[in-house]
């Protein structure tokens, strides 16, 4: 037997060779630099363990949390038109498209589904941010109003969660038409006398904030979410004052009548089930039917309906 071969050359290779580690094991908090396990950070539905700082979430991965079981039915929603204004900068705007879906697995910047909560049936709408920042096109305009009708068609409460840098520019004149259009969806609810519940989270800006965001019945958000038309630093530059300490954020804007309630995301399951089984006139829900849902490694969506 060589000592040397079969022992120390190994052990000297084990110590200075370097290990694969996958890269997406874990996650740096933005807010206090904490380096949190993947899994863990799933399970707390993206919420810092550390400091409770609240991190983008995917819309697929919210409604996995918040329906009973993991469970939802996508809404079918009509395309619009592809690139009307065969519109190009640095790509072009087909090209942008194919990105942000290969990069997120997903059609468009916006998701609609139907389930129940704590077995109370709802139709749900969320933004995600990163397809193309959230930003409002047609496509998230035809969402809206195909969750409204759906709404109205099944007579059940809508839930909307924005989250976006507002219109997209790719589609001009085109994308600030939507905010007449989502307008008129959210007085279908109105007409119906079906509540219409608004979760603004982190960002929620421009063009979405002037519109369907800010039109809810009862207007919720997460802890320090991002809320406003123009941000911070283009007031700051326009009026060229120092702007007061946590100006534009959630709890400023709570503090300013603007919102209703900051939920802790951890809590918002119960809190929507409590003010749709109000507004509806409902019995409250049995304690055991609001603990949050396990999450499942992925989401269970059923085919989408018509």
């Amino acid at each position: 037997m060589n000592w040397i071969s079969n022992y120390v050359r190994p052990k000297i290779n084990s110590l200075f060779s370097r290990r694969e580690v996958p890269e997406n094991l874990w996650t740096k908090c933005p807010e206090c630099g904490t380096m949190l396990f993947h899994r863990e950070l799933a399970q707390n539905q993206n919420v810092c363990t550390s400091c409770d700082h609240h991190m983008a979430i995917s819309p697929r991965d919210r409604f996995t949390a918040l329906f009973d079981g993991g469970i939802f039915t996508e809404v079918k929603v009509p395309e619009p038109v592809s690139d009307p204004l065969h519109f190009r900068d640095q790509k072009k705007y087909p090209d942008r498209l194919k990105t942000a879906q290969k990069s997120t697995g997903e059609k468009e910047a916006m998701l609609v589904v139907e389930g129940e909560v704590a077995r109370t049936p709802i139709v749900a709408v969320a933004q995600d941010f990163s397809f193309m920042a959230g930003s409002m096109g047609m496509y998230v305009g035809n969402a809206i109003i195909a969750a409204a009708q759906r709404s109205v068609e099944m007579k059940r409460p809508m839930v909307l969660f924005s989250a976006a840098g507002g219109a997209r520019m790719q589609e001009g004149i085109l994308s600030l038409m939507q905010m007449p259009r989502t307008t008129v969806a959210v007085q279908m609810l109105r007409e119906a006398g079906l509540p219409y519940i608004v979760v603004l989270t982190h960002p929620t800006t421009g063009g979405v904030t002037a519109s369907y965001a800010m039109l809810g019945d009862v207007q919720i958000a997460e802890p320090n979410a991002l809320i406003c038309f123009a941000g911070p630093r283009v007031i700051e530059q326009t009026i060229r004052e120092k702007l007061p300490e946590g100006f534009q954020r959630a709890e400023y804007l709570l503090d300013h009548g603007m919102l209703d309630r900051v939920t802790h995301r951890k809590n918002l399951r119960e809190e929507l089930v409590t003010i749709i089984r109000m507004l509806t006139g409902q019995t409250p829900a049995i304690k055991g039917e609001l603990t949050v849902q396990p999450v499942p490694e992925a989401p269970i969506a059923l085919e989408a309906k018509a």
